[in-house]
C-alpha cells in the first residue's frame, strides 16, 4: 500500500466522522432551547411596555429637526415648515404633516393672528382652570379632615363643618358654648377649640373668626349693642385657638352683630341658629396661578375676566381671591 492509499484510510464517500458529532450537538442545542421556550412564561406588563416603545420609535409620529432652509411660499407664514401649524400651551407652534417633500404651505384663507390668539386663551384658561380645580380639591381634603376630628361635635349638632371653593366655615353655635348674653366660653366646650386649634395647626391659610348674633338689642353694662357682644364672641374663640404652632398673625376677628343671618330672625330657632361664631379659613390661591393671572389681566384684559368670571361661578371664589 502507498502512502496516498495510507492517507486515505480507505474512505468510501462517507463525509468526515465530525460532521457527526456536529450534527448530533446542534440537535441538542435545539432542543435545549425549545425546551426553554416552553417552560417559559410571558410578562403582559412587559410585553405592552416593550410594544409601547417599540411603537414611540417606529410609529409614524416623530419630530422631524428643520436644519434646512423652510420650502414654505407663503408670505404670512414663511418661517414654518410644511404643514398646519397646531399650537401648544408652551406657545409654540407644532406642524403635523404627512408629507415631508410638499412644496408649499397649508394655510388656510382665514385671520391666521385670531384663530391662533383664540386657541392660544383657550389653553391659558384650560390650564388656569385645571390648577384651581387641584387646588379645591385640597381644600375640601382639609376639609374632610376637619369632620372627621369633629364628627362627635358634629354628630351633637354643637358644630358645622362647609366648605365653599377655597374656604372652609367652622360654625360653632351658641348652645353649649356661651351662656346668654356672655361672651365667656363654657368649660365644657374648651376641649373641643382644643381639638380645633390641632387641626388648624395643620391647614394652610389665613384663619378669620366671626361672632355673630340675633336681632333682638342688648344693653348691658358690659356689651352695650350686638356689635359688641358679637366681637367679643369672636374674640374669646381667638384667644382660645392661640398657642401651639398657630402664629396670631395668621388670625383676623370681626364682628357682625345681626346683619348676616343664615336665616330669617322672624322664629326662636332661626335667632337661635344665627347666633354662632365661625372660624373662616381661607386659603386663597397660590403663588403661580396668580402670577398666570397676573400675566393673562396685562396681556388680554378681556379674557382675564372671562376667566374670573368662570372661576367665581364654576368654583365659589369671591372676587377678592383672585384679585
Amino acid at each position: 500500500m502507498d502512502e496516498e492509499e495510507e492517507n486515505s484510510g480507505g474512505d468510501d464517500g462517507g463525509g468526515a466522522g465530525w460532521l457527526a458529532t456536529f450534527a448530533d450537538l446542534m440537535s441538542l442545542l435545539m432542543c435545549f432551547f425549545v425546551l426553554l421556550l416552553s417552560f417559559s412564561e410571558m410578562d403582559v406588563l412587559k410585553f405592552k411596555r416593550l410594544a409601547g416603545s417599540m411603537r414611540n420609535a417606529f410609529g409614524v409620529q416623530a419630530v422631524v429637526n428643520a436644519n434646512a432652509i423652510p420650502k414654505g411660499t407663503s408670505i404670512i407664514a414663511q418661517e414654518y415648515s410644511p404643514g398646519k401649524p397646531d399650537p401648544t400651551p408652551l406657545r409654540e407652534i407644532w406642524q403635523k404633516t404627512e408629507d415631508q417633500i410638499k412644496d408649499s404651505l397649508d394655510v388656510e384663507c382665514q385671520d391666521l393672528g385670531s384663530s391662533n390668539s383664540g386657541e392660544s386663551g383657550n389653553a391659558q384658561r384650560d390650564v388656569v382652570i385645571d390648577k384651581v380645580q387641584d387646588l379645591v380639591g385640597e381644600t375640601e381634603k382639609d376639609a374632610i379632615e376637619l369632620a372627621t376630628a369633629l364628627s362627635k361635635e358634629i354628630a351633637e349638632g354643637v358644630i358645622e363643618v362647609e366648605t365653599s371653593g377655597r374656604t372652609i366655615t367652622i360654625r360653632i353655635k351658641e348652645h353649649g358654648t356661651f351662656a346668654s348674653g356672655s361672651a365667656d366660653l363654657t368649660a365644657n366646650f374648651k376641649p373641643v377649640l382644643k381639638i380645633i386649634r390641632g387641626v388648624l395647626e395643620e391647614t394652610d391659610g389665613q384663619f378669620v373668626v366671626e361672632g355673630h348674633t340675633d336681632n333682638i338689642p342688648i344693653n348691658t353694662a358690659r356689651f352695650r349693642s350686638n356689635w359688641a357682644l358679637s366681637t367679643a364672641r369672636a374674640v374669646s374663640v381667638a384667644h382660645a385657638l392661640f398657642g401651639g404652632k398657630l402664629s396670631q398673625d395668621r388670625f383676623a376677628v370681626s364682628g357682625y352683630a345681626d346683619t348676616k343671618p343664615l336665616v330669617s330672625h322672624e322664629t326662636p330657632a332661626g335667632r337661635a341658629r344665627n347666633r354662632r361664631v365661625e372660624v373662616v379659613i381661607r386659603q386663597g390661591l397660590d403663588e403661580d396661578v396668580r402670577d398666570e393671572l397676573e400675566v393673562i389681566r396685562a396681556e388680554d384684559p378681556a379674557l382675564f375676566q372671562a376667566i374670573k368670571e368662570e372661576l367665581i361661578y364654576r368654583f365659589e371664589l369671591s372676587p377678592d381671591e383672585i384679585f
